[in-house]
């Protein structure tokens, strides 16, 4: 992922992932106000946190994703190096997605869901925090 330009590394401050983890946290509590109300809104925030634990781990790492690789680096990385943990932030990725950038006006997330990806969400930041004191520079 180096080599092809999808990753990068990092140094410095930069190669510090507790602020992510701490950004994930506090948007992962704003995706929860609006879950009754607006959960198109708390899904897409919901990713962004499980995003921003991601973003955390692959910082702690020195590494960063590039604007080539994207979010789909970001799942790509996860997924090879910590498994099935991270693998609920693929189908989050693409539903996001096609939240952005909706076929038909009326795309939209039904309580439940929004529900659902705040589980996963939760659960991959859960992780992240677990894992992120154990990781060196890659």
């Amino acid at each position: 992922m180096l080599t092809a330009k999808e990753l990068q590394r990092v140094r410095g401050d930069a190669a510090d992932g507790t602020g992510w983890l701490e950004k994930a946290g506090v948007v992962l509590s704003s995706a929860r106000e609006l879950v009754e109300s607006d959960p198109n809104s708390a899904y897409t925030l919901a990713y962004d946190a499980a995003r921003f634990a991601c973003a955390g781990l692959l910082a702690q790492q020195g590494l960063r994703a590039t604007t080539t690789g994207g979010h789909y680096a970001v799942q790509q990385a996860m997924v090879r190096q910590f498994g099935s943990t991270f693998e609920p932030f693929g189908s989050m990725r693409r539903r996001r997605n096609e939240l952005e950038y909706p076929i038909f006006p009326d795309e939209s997330v039904e309580r439940a869901e929004a529900d659902q990806a705040l589980t996963a969400a939760e659960s991959i930041i859960e992780a992240a925090r677990k894992m992120i004191d154990h990781l060196g520079l890659f």
